[in-house]
């Protein structure tokens, strides 16, 4: 975490060109309250919600460039932020957490001055930082969704063999795997090749996904080398593929828009079906990547595009009139977090409608 946070400050600190691509002066919600006290649980992303109609854009809000809030990934449980109407554009600052000017870290005296009185600080133990958005969400996603080509597995350690003759293995259970070579990696992912990812736009294969069952730690090396299931997502059996497993690193990537315009679609939903529909926390993905200008950290509008039909013609002729277009209608964000050269996959972090596979997303 030490490391992601020591990221996002080289990145804040290194210029705020990405600033300059959100569109339009920053709207505060008319509801948005003076003071807010940090809940646990609470995200970067849902306290935005709270003051901004697009709540995507807390980077500026929190003037991330400058001295008020310079890392607003260190504001913890319990701390106050107090916005400020009267800036331009607004901003949320840290302020007094007994409201009566006694002893806080910035309780404003006037427009133009912070008082800073002394204060015994306590925390608890069990609350850091509050995070950029839920971790739960992509914290099991950032290293499962694998895009691959056709016969991509083929060459990976295979599973041969399962302790007496299991048919489905489960957490527990052992299997003796072929193929791991000089390769002295301890835990592995087991993996089944999964549907192709095609193009909505031009019908091309785009890639297979390959389906994660869970992994697995070596207990005894050799050809064939024994495993133990640590831990089963979906059955495994003999025939599944291993691939070592990556460090689980959580990042803290700062909400941007594009630096290019990108117009592309929803693909499918990871791990569910393809006629499945999704909606809030739902992961997608998506058939633009880092070939066209994408990388982790960037939010997508979803859009659908609406075909209405003359309902008072329909009822004089019994005829289906023709079909009306209408403009798109913007109806969620998406996050990007994890990005291959095609495609994209994303966290749905607001919509007010299902989200349907074939749905565009472009800029913010």
């Amino acid at each position: 975490m030490q490391k992601s946070i020591t990221a996002l400050l080289a990145l804040c600190l290194a210029g705020t060109a990405w600033l300059a691509l959100a569109q339009g002066d920053l709207q505060v919600k008319d509801t948005a309250p003076d003071r807010y006290v940090v809940q646990k649980g609470d995200t970067l992303w849902s306290i935005a919600t709270k003051f901004l109609s697009d709540q995507w854009r807390w980077p500026e809000i929190w003037r991330m460039n400058q001295e008020q809030i310079r890392n607003p990934h260190q504001i913890s449980p319990g701390d106050v932020l107090v916005l400020d109407r009267k800036a331009s554009p607004p901003q949320l600052r840290l302020g007094d957490s007994s409201g009566d000017g006694g002893g806080g870290r910035a309780a404003p005296e006037s427009e133009d001055s912070v008082k800073l009185l002394p204060r015994v600080y306590t925390s608890n133990l069990g609350a850091g930082p509050i995070p950029a958005i839920p971790p739960r969400a992509i914290e099991p996603f950032l290293t499962q969704p694998l895009l691959i080509e056709e016969g991509g597995l083929d060459r990976a350690p295979r599973i041969i063999a399962t302790q007496e003759d299991r048919v489905n293995l489960g957490a527990g259970n052992v299997a003796y795997v072929s193929g791991f070579g000089k390769a002295t990696d301890e835990v592995w992912q087991v993996y089944r090749a999964g549907q192709p990812l095609v193009d909505p736009d031009s019908q091309l294969t785009l890639g297979y996904e390959a389906v994660f069952l869970g992994t697995a730690r070596v207990t005894r090396p050799g050809d064939p080398a024994t495993v133990q299931i640590v831990n089963s997502k979906k059955e495994i059996s003999a025939g599944d593929r291993l691939i070592p497993s990556p460090p689980a690193i959580i990042p803290q990537y700062v909400p941007h828009a594009p630096a290019s315009k990108v117009n592309g679609r929803i693909i499918a939903f990871y791990d569910l079906l393809p006629t499945s529909s999704g909606g809030r926390d739902s992961i997608v993905s998506i058939n633009r990547g880092t070939r066209h200008g994408l990388e982790p950290g960037n939010v997508l509008a979803m859009h659908r595009n609406v075909v209405i039909y003359d309902q008072a013609d329909y009822l004089k002729s019994r005829d289906r009139s023709p079909a009306i277009q209408l403009p798109p209608e913007r109806y969620g964000l998406v996050y990007i977090f994890r990005t291959f050269a095609s495609v994209s996959y994303a966290l749905v972090m607001e919509s007010t409608r299902p989200v349907q596979s074939g749905d565009i997303v472009q800029n913010p």
